[in-house]
């Protein structure tokens, strides 16, 4: 058993060397700052907190109650809320907090296919079949890669969901929550954004704003385009105070018992950090992500939405039909040392074998990567699989490109040596 301890470890180092030296364009991908990492292994990892601060089951946990506190006050200061949950411990079960506390099983809840970008959190095969709840789709506008209003309040008036779900995988626009509002108010519908993506866009003050604009609830991940842990939460504004009750029953004890005290800490740090350096954060993520379209889009790529200028986020997509579809493109980058992911794109019907290709900026800016990185970026692409330079060539001039930006920016000590994103942990940068 020695030798398989050995062997976990030195797989778990060479997967850190294959990403030292890789380009990473996965668009739910992020780098976690040490001060953040270093939680990830303290003691409150082997630790018990069920309930709220103040109100556990279990005894020794007044340290946690008080980082808890800290992490609750972070979240409703950065996102300007008056609601916060922080036991989700991902996404998904912050999706399925929200399910299972505001929609009851057969429950009507509007949400997008997978084909247009949904999460497969609101497939039938997901959190939505866990609960039973029927989904009901927005029609969707190819062009501008988001919903279609005129016909999707044509649906909502003739079914009249009880809860309506925006928000997507593959996010390249703001969702039209404001022109959908007064559709909402006017069969009932409670709005719920899932920002999992878009969650330090939206704290950087650089996409749409959900809680102002129509939702009540916003559900999340924490380690997209907010660099933090893996780990979840839910954010509200305007909720009566039974429904913010039952949200905060659905957290737990309805999907949660202990809420991963360590990531939960590690959040805390993430939010501080984001008040500090997230708009400057948010705002080059999204630069990037656009430069990155339009590089790709002058070597003959075919980068989606065009006309709208790609994207307003940090995604973008890519029809790579005459490169090969997208299994095929998203393993030759992943051998020439650029990650990426095969992604559904609107007509598709095979998740397995889809026509496009997701990238992301999250990470790249992260390390320190501006408008200019992204061209030669575009340039690796081109090279690849436009111009049949072998995968050898490309993946030691990514080598080359990524050992320039070796270290974590937008953190506290952002640039100092002990910040190299693979290093172990540990030590204190101040």
């Amino acid at each position: 058993m020695a030798q398989v301890v050995r062997d976990i470890r030195a797989t778990a180092q060479h997967h850190s060397k294959r990403f030292e030296s890789a380009i990473p364009l996965i668009a739910s991908e992020n780098l976690l700052s040490p001060y953040a990492k270093e939680l990830l292994i303290s003691d409150l990892h082997s630790r018990y907190a069920e309930g709220l601060p103040g109100e556990r089951y279990y005894e020794g946990n007044e340290d946690v109650d008080h980082i808890e506190n800290v992490c609750l006050d972070l979240a409703r200061r950065l996102f300007r809320c008056s609601f916060a949950d922080v036991r989700p411990i991902s996404g998904t079960v912050a999706n399925l907090a929200v399910l299972k506390g505001l929609a009851e099983p057969f429950e009507l809840v509007g949400t997008s296919r997978l084909a247009d970008g949904a999460h497969i959190s609101s497939a039938s095969f997901g959190a939505f079949g866990l609960r039973s709840v029927k989904p009901v789709y927005y029609a969707w506008d190819e062009e501008r890669m988001t919903i279609d209003v005129p016909r999707t309040k044509e649906i909502l008036r003739a079914v009249r969901p009880k809860l309506c779900l925006f928000g997507l995988s593959l996010f390249l626009f703001p969702m039209p929550i404001d022109e959908l509002r007064p559709t909402l108010e006017e069969i009932g519908a409670r709005g719920w954004y899932d920002g999992a993506h878009v969650l330090g866009l939206i704290g950087g003050g650089q996409f749409q704003d959900p809680l102002r604009e129509g939702c009540q609830v916003l559900s999340s991940s924490t380690h997209k385009t907010l660099p933090g842990p893996q780990h979840g939460i839910l954010l509200g504004e305007g909720l009566e105070p039974d429904g913010a009750k039952r949200l905060a029953s659905g957290a737990f004890p309805g999907v949660t018992s202990n809420h991963h005290l360590h990531t939960m800490a590690a959040l805390a740090v993430s939010l501080a950090e984001h008040l500090e350096f997230g708009r400057e954060y948010a705002r080059q993520t999204v630069a990037n992500a656009k430069a990155l379209a339009q590089a790709l889009n002058e070597r003959g790529f075919d980068v989606l939405a065009e006309p709208l200028g790609f994207t307003q986020s940090h995604t973008i997509a890519v029809r790579v039909t005459n490169e090969g579809g997208g299994e095929a493109v998203a393993r030759a980058l992943a051998d020439a040392g650029i990650i990426s992911n095969k992604n559904l794109l609107p007509g598709d019907a095979s998740p397995k074998h889809p026509q496009g290709i997701r990238l992301g900026s999250p990470e790249v800016t992260r390390v320190g990567m501006k408008e200019r990185e992204m061209g030669r970026i575009a340039d690796l692409f081109d090279g690849l699989l436009h111009k049949g330079r072998s995968s050898d060539e490309i993946r030691t001039e990514a080598a080359q490109l990524k050992a320039g930006f070796t270290t974590l920016q937008y953190c506290f000590g952002a640039g100092e040596a002990a910040y190299r994103y693979y290093d172990l942990v540990g030590r204190d940068p101040s």
